[in-house]
């Protein structure tokens, strides 16, 4: 008695399933395996990673620090050798902060200036940007090269001049006299960040926008801006940090009641004959969250911001 043989309709035996590695089911099939990854490849890596954890450790070890120090009493805070784990813990320096009524004004002012000049920043530089990036007229090129080389002066030079103007015009101690000095120092850029923006939205569109009777106004605030909202929350956001970092300018320019977080911090906790450095590295860590809660909130817009200008479509 001989086995039956089965054939295909083209007269070809079937073939029996490969069997896999051992310990699987006959008939499955084996998953792909991964390519291995070279040596000179996992050698890139690590450098590239250990790079990373040297330029994070420069980073962080002075934050670490500033925390340790605001955390550790006045005399641990001067030991030698150092120690990097501070065995006493107070909060105190953090409570004599939050009951501080000045340092708090100090903190209104400094949200009050930084925020307008970055409102006033954004404004400016958004209508000047779109008009060097749409529009071409006499005069253009030179305005553009003006607005660049205004950044290459040192921002101290131009403090004598500016106290001047403001002394001339009575606006000493004001608001305005911080608010209009900053935004000179912050609007350079903001106009060159928010013009690399604009070149990247297609002509095509504003002419498809001039057809259905759009104004250039319109066609501005209505389709141009809403596509440039990432660079436009990035340079609101360098202008209101450079606002709420500076120290020569509102020392210089401010008054009593409007001085601002910088100058306020050293004048509160820096003496003529000593320095009260916990209590001051516990004001700098407390002064620099609301920069970092808007760097978290508006990452993902600052990314999308400072890329979108980098390729013109």
């Amino acid at each position: 008695m001989t086995t039956a043989q089965f054939t295909t309709a083209d007269g070809a035996s079937p073939k029996a399933p490969s069997a896999g590695p051992p310990g699987t089911p006959a008939g499955s099939r084996q998953a792909p395996r991964k390519p291995r990854r070279r040596p000179d490849q996992v050698r890139s890596s690590v450098a590239a990673w250990a790079a990373v954890g040297v330029i994070g450790l420069f980073g962080l070890l002075p934050m670490y620090w500033m925390l340790v120090t605001a955390l550790s009493p006045p005399g641990q805070a001067f030991r030698f050798p150092p120690r990097f784990f501070p065995t006493e813990i107070t909060f105190a320096h953090f409570r004599a902060f939050a009951e501080n009524d000045k340092l708090f004004d100090y903190m209104v002012n400094s949200v009050i200036v930084a925020g307008v000049t970055a409102l006033l920043s954004v404004v400016v530089s958004t209508y000047m940007g779109y008009s060097f990036s749409k529009f071409r007229y006499r005069g253009r090129k030179s305005l553009m090269n003006f607005v660049l080389a205004s950044q290459m002066f040192p921002q101290a030079l131009l403090l004598i001049t500016l106290y001047a103007v403001f002394r001339q015009f009575d606006l000493l101690g004001t608001y305005t006299a911080l608010i209009l000095s900053f935004t000179t120092f912050t609007m350079p850029l903001c106009v060159w960040m928010l013009k690399g923006i604009f070149d990247t939205v297609p002509d095509a569109l504003l002419e498809a926008a001039a057809i259905d009777g759009a104004s250039r106004w319109r066609t501005l605030h209505s389709i141009v801006a809403p596509l440039a909202a990432p660079g436009m929350v990035a340079a609101g956001l360098f202008a209101f940090v450079r606002g709420w970092n500076d120290f020569i300018f509102a020392l210089t320019l401010s008054g009593d009641d409007t001085m601002t977080l910088p100058p306020g911090l050293v004048n509160t906790y820096i003496g003529e004959f000593q320095t009260a450095w916990p209590a001051l590295m516990a004001a700098s860590l407390i002064v620099s969250v609301p920069v970092v809660v808007a760097f978290m909130f508006l990452q993902r817009y600052l990314v999308g911001g400072l890329t979108a200008g980098a390729v013109k479509s």
